[in-house]
């Protein structure tokens, strides 16, 4: 028969659709077979490094071979018959032995298969399943954190406080001092800072306080003087602390709580979250000392720019607004003592979009499940604003 080579030649010994699909899907099955067997494989390698053993790759080892009905048997020096069948003594010659009488060679499937009723053996738990000690060792590792980031999370201080006290020796993991914050430890260590043991906090605690003057930004006082943690007596049985300082003299909106994550968050100068303050100075500012806080000066301790300034009170220019990121000691109170002016009173009216509304003076509050969420997730409305641009 002639080979066709016309157009409709080829099309007619194209696969068709069905064909198509199904070499598709045997293909897809194959993929996820390879990916599965090379997923298994290094699964496999891992668990022989951990426990300091050598790999052995099944694929490699010759298997036993599987003696069945069709497998031919070496030569013996048992009789046959005719057919080449081996002759059962107790059937009589010339008479095949009776399908399944012989017991499975080693090795083979049967040799291997449970009787049927036949108690399964007890699955293997750690150390001896290579699978539970794994699990173990995940659940160790995700329970293990940084000393300092446990200290903070005691409620004791912000977290680069407490790196402070772990390089000063002030912290005992177990009886031993650890001068090094990232040491890692767990609950089930006995950790003790200054000589008093202290345990990770279970209850997240956030009070907005509206800071008076005459009151230390800090959780104790070595002179006995006001602090602002006496504001609070009794709010809650968590210990907390504050969230960044500020001046004995300086009012206004303060954050305490025992979330050291957070805290580390709003105080780190990286993610620059905005503070607006109002200053009241002993003279009017000139439009040109505005000008020169908002294009930058430099201090003692480097250079600083605010992001805006402007006259909180336009009868009055002693009285001016200015929002700032920075959280350098005394920077707002520096800043226009180096040009000139003497600050006779500081508010902070916001910190991270936290405000004193409905919060007089002394008061406290407790935010609420909205205000969190919001500092949790470093909401881009208390970020400075041309920070993004900055990045960009």
């Amino acid at each position: 028969m002639q080979k066709r080579t016309d157009n409709f030649s080829k099309f007619a010994e194209k696969k068709k659709g069905a064909a198509i699909k199904e070499a598709y899907r045997q293909e897809k099955r194959k993929n996820k077979a390879d990916a599965r067997a090379a997923g298994e494989e290094m699964r496999a390698r891992k668990k022989a490094k951990a426990r300091g053993e050598e790999y052995i790759d099944p694929k490699k080892v010759a298997a036993p071979p599987r003696e069945s009905a069709h497998t031919k048997s070496a030569p013996s020096d048992k009789p046959t018959s005719r057919a080449g069948r081996p002759v059962s003594a107790a059937k009589g010659p010339g008479r095949p032995a009776a399908a399944g009488s012989a017991k499975p060679a080693a090795g083979s499937y049967k040799a291997f298969k449970n009787e049927k009723g036949a108690a399964k053996p007890a699955k293997a738990t750690y150390p001896g399943n290579p699978m539970d000690a794994d699990k173990k060792d995940a659940t160790t590792r995700e329970s293990l954190i940084p000393l300092n980031k446990y200290v903070a999370h005691s409620g004791v201080c912000g977290r680069r406080e407490a790196a402070e006290l772990v390089k000063e020796g002030k912290v005992t993991v177990n009886g031993d001092k650890i001068f090094e914050p990232g040491y890692k430890v767990s609950q089930a260590d006995k950790i003790l800072v200054k000589g008093k043991p202290i345990f990770l906090q279970r209850n997240s605690v956030y009070i907005l306080l509206n800071k008076p003057k005459d009151y230390l930004t800090t959780a104790s006082d070595p002179q006995g003087r006001k602090t602002v943690l006496d504001l609070i007596k009794g709010a809650t049985p968590e210990r907390v602390y504050p969230v960044g300082r500020l001046d004995r003299n300086t009012t206004g909106v303060l954050l305490l709580t025992n979330d050291g994550e957070l805290a580390q968050k709003l105080t780190h100068p990286s993610f620059e979250v905005k503070k607006i303050y109002e200053v009241t100075l002993d003279k009017p500012v000139t439009k040109k000392d505005l000008d020169s806080i908002v294009s930058g000066i430099t201090l003692e301790d480097g250079f600083v720019a605010a992001d805006s300034v402007g006259y909180a009170d336009s009868k009055s220019k002693n009285v001016v607004g200015i929002e700032i990121h920075s959280g350098r000691n005394r920077i707002v109170r520096r800043i226009f003592e180096h040009l000139g002016y003497d600050v006779k009173a500081l508010d902070r009216v916001m910190f991270a979009n936290l405000t004193k509304k409905n919060v007089e003076r002394s008061k406290w509050r407790f935010l609420n499940d909205k205000e969190v969420r919001l500092l949790k997730f470093m909401n881009k409305s208390f970020l400075r604003k041309n920070k993004s641009e900055v990045n960009a």
